[in-house]
């Protein structure tokens, strides 16, 4: 007969204390990149960030069953000991590809992922979409690259005085429409081609950017809950998307992996 592992016992003791602490982490925002370095991922850690809270049962996607720990008041715990590995892949996975200075889309729009995406990009200097995915980034990139150009066209041009030259009325409607471009593009000023991976908080809210990742043959790294779909994904990490700190502990871990 097979041992029970270690992390199985924890999690069984554990079950009822980990159910209480649903609402309070749920309720949580903004709390920033939590320091867990790749190399001591635990289940403790993940825990107190809420990483293994999942969604209601009747919103469970089937390809989740096998990777669900158990239910409690009809609420999905997400197994650890399958998360982990999953975050390791993907770690390792951009590990590769921070060491040959690849370039990698960070997206998520939903309102508890928008920090930490921001701030993860930021610190590794890499692309991010953080309001709406605008269809045809990875599919229609030629498009997209002439409105990341003009955005830097137009922006040089107003700092350097271009623009005054033209009436109020005229600035007025230029300023409208740089505000527009920089409020979509301006994550994606300086690139040039196509990213050679994605990392997408929530897969089944971003549905279009992983279909248009999987059309272009770009590589998908995604955290999802249990009503996320997890096939067709390359590196699925399924967790709690629904909480500021659960993804910026997460993102915290490809981070450390990718500039490593």
């Amino acid at each position: 007969m097979s041992k029970t592992p270690p992390n199985a016992i924890f999690m069984a003791r554990h079950l009822d204390e980990i159910i209480q602490l649903l609402r309070p982490v749920r309720r949580k925002r903004n709390t920033g990149l939590l320091q867990i370095a790749m190399k001591t991922i635990n289940h403790a850690d993940l825990m107190e960030a809420g990483v293994h809270y999942g969604y209601s049962r009747t919103r469970r996607h089937p390809t989740n069953s096998p990777l669900i720990y158990g239910t409690k008041d009809g609420i999905d715990i997400i197994n650890l000991d399958k998360t982990v590995p999953q975050i390791e892949a993907a770690a390792t996975f951009l590990n590769g590809l921070g060491a040959s200075g690849k370039t990698v889309f960070f997206v998520g729009v939903k309102p508890e992922s928008r920090n930490a995406v921001l701030e993860t990009a930021a610190s590794l200097h890499q692309p991010y979409v953080t309001e709406r995915w605008i269809g045809g980034i990875l599919t229609n990139f030629p498009e997209i690259k002439r409105r990341i150009q003009k955005l830097e066209d137009m922006t040089a041009k107003r700092a350097s005085g271009e623009w005054d030259k033209f009436t109020k009325k005229e600035q007025l409607l230029m300023t409208r429409e740089l505000e527009r471009l920089n409020k979509y593009f301006s994550g994606l000023v300086g690139v040039s081609k196509l990213p050679d991976a994605i990392v997408v908080v929530d897969s089944k809210k971003e549905y279009i950017a992983v279909a248009e990742a999987r059309k272009s043959n770009v590589p998908v790294i995604a955290i999802g809950n249990t009503d996320c779909s997890i096939r067709g994904i390359d590196y699925p990490i399924t967790a709690n998307d629904s909480s500021a700190s659960s993804i910026a502990a997460i993102l915290a871990i490809l981070k450390d992996a990718f500039q490593q």
